[in-house]
């Protein structure tokens, strides 16, 4: 099915650019949504997932701005790179005392008393 959605963008769409990561981005020649705005997609370079767009074509994507920012734009010290979501990944975090993790959660300072039924 994925190859026929590529298909019918490819056909009724005109390409906008590309992505560092290899997304491309379509903008529909006739097709609008209900606001009168043109339809906007993304083909995903690899497994599509909403989260692999970088910051840099979500806006325009989402019709926040008119053409995508520029990506050689100077990062300030506090940006990070973007990465997608990394959730069911072997990438993921894992907060300490998690079954991934070995499951030894730090010991506490005797507070904590485990539930008991019929206590």
């Amino acid at each position: 099915m994925a190859f026929l959605d590529a298909f019918f963008i490819r056909l009724s769409s005109r390409r906008v650019g590309q992505d560092r990561f290899g997304n491309t981005y379509w903008e529909a020649k006739g097709k609008r949504d209900v606001q009168g705005r043109p339809i906007r997609r993304v083909l995903y370079a690899g497994v599509p997932e909403a989260s692999a767009v970088p910051p840099e074509w979500w806006g325009w994507i989402h019709h926040t701005t008119a053409a995508p920012l520029p990506e050689d734009a100077p990062r300030r010290a506090w940006q990070k790179e973007h990465r997608p979501n990394l959730t069911g990944t072997p990438e993921a975090w894992h907060p300490p005392g998690h079954d991934a993790r070995g499951g030894q959660r730090p010991t506490t300072a005797g507070d904590y008393e485990a539930w008991t039924p019929g206590r």
